[in-house]
């Protein structure tokens, strides 16, 4: 049986309506998960934290809820945070707002020396090509469908040992400053990666960073990327079971070695993979398995 840390009834003279949240008091980088209980009469439509909007969805798993993920992005701050959520009632659009706690992730620091030319790329086609291909991307993670994919839960695109984790500040070659955007695998070139869920293959590309590249849509805002591969086994649109091989490992793009980077974006905002697998897992798709 779930169970959730905060049940909330939120009242407007003669009607409330249930939520349930996963967690209030969350790190940033982290996802939250807020579940309502479908009810006569209202229908909720989106949560807004600052300047973005998270869509409500159906619960993929059980018609009388449904659900919203409030992904907080890396860069925000600890402190205290207001989140608006927009619902109609009998046609009326109103807003509700709560309070949440953004802690600070403490993430660990990491050194990390590669190619000279993968911190500080020259020539005006390489610079080109890193902004088509940023451009590429974000504008593929602000798409978000109705329809999911999702049946059962998500598992690990390979079985190994991790090198390092979401999070970790990194300084490049003593200079550039970043944070590590996913959760990186050891595998040696070669190694078969699958699909950590079932989806829509939406991007196959080399890229100048990321290297041999699959991105999968999962549907409702959720994507997992898989980087740095050295062959691709899927092609664009092709859509995917749960443990699809996808391709197998290798170390193109900005990498000290062989491995794979698995990342994951909800709703535009890139999160922690293993903190967001173990959410949806634990709340959403706990409740059948194929």
């Amino acid at each position: 049986m779930k169970i959730f840390i905060i049940l909330f009834f939120l009242s407007s003279f003669l009607f409330s309506f249930n939520l349930e949240i996963s967690d209030k008091n969350i790190a940033n980088g982290a996802t939250s998960l807020f579940e309502f209980k479908k009810e006569k009469g209202l229908e909720y439509k989106k949560l807004t934290l600052g300047k973005r909007d998270f869509k409500v969805y159906n619960n993929p798993l059980d018609t009388t809820k449904m659900y919203a993920l409030l992904p907080i992005s890396y860069y925000t701050k600890a402190k205290q945070e207001s989140v608006k959520i927009t619902y109609l009632k009998d046609g009326n659009t109103l807003v509700k707002s709560i309070k949440i706690d953004v802690k600070d992730g403490n993430y660990k620091k990491e050194k990390i020396q590669v190619r000279k030319s993968k911190v500080n790329p020259k020539g005006k086609k390489t610079n080109e090509r890193i902004s088509k291909e940023y451009h590429e991307a974000m504008s593929i993670y602000a798409q978000s469908t109705k329809k999911n994919y999702l049946s059962s839960k998500f598992i690990l695109p390979m079985q190994s040992f991790i090198t390092s984790d979401f999070g970790k500040a990194r300084v490049y070659n003593d200079t550039l400053k970043g944070y590590h955007s996913g959760t990186d695998f050891r595998a040696k070139v070669g190694t078969p990666i699958i699909s950590s869920n079932a989806g829509i293959v939406v991007l196959v590309k080399h890229r100048f960073y990321s290297g041999g590249t699959v991105i999968v849509n999962h549907g409702q805002g959720i994507y997992t990327c898989y980087y740095h591969m050295s062959k691709f086994l899927v092609e664009k649109n092709q859509k995917l079971q749960k443990g699809d091989v996808l391709g197998l490992s290798g170390k193109s793009g900005r990498v000290t070695g062989p491995h794979l980077h698995f990342s994951v974006r909800v709703g535009g905002v890139q999160v922690d993979p293993l903190q967001f697998v173990e959410l949806m897992n634990k709340y959403i798709l706990e409740k059948k398995e194929l």
